[in-house]
């Protein structure tokens, strides 16, 4: 249960080199760890996103989840061919390396 900056500070120095063991390529872990943790700005307990949604249209954390189910299901089809995927999201860098 960690904010998205505190996880890159304490998070991030630990798994880069265990990814860099596996052959991971750094640029796409960081992709894919970005997802993953605005992902989990949208979804409760700790999903700050719908908090500050919440008291800035005055409408119930329960109303403004169900609302967002649709969104966040995109999110993580998303997630999982960019995991799965790695040639469309490392594309660009391909190009110019």
């Amino acid at each position: 249960m960690l904010d998205i900056f505190s996880a890159l500070v304490l998070v991030v120095p630990i798994i880069i080199p265990i990814a860099e063991a596996y052959g991971v390529d750094l640029i796409h872990l960081g992709i894919i760890f970005l997802t993953n943790l605005q992902i989990g700005y949208c979804t409760p307990p700790v999903g700050l996103n719908l908090f500050l949604a919440s008291y800035r249209f005055d409408k119930s954390i329960v109303t403004l989840y169900r609302a967002t189910l649709p969104f966040l299901t995109l999110l993580l089809v998303t997630l999982v061919i960019i995991t799965y995927f790695p040639v469309i999201t490392l594309f660009l860098v391909n190009l110019w390396g």
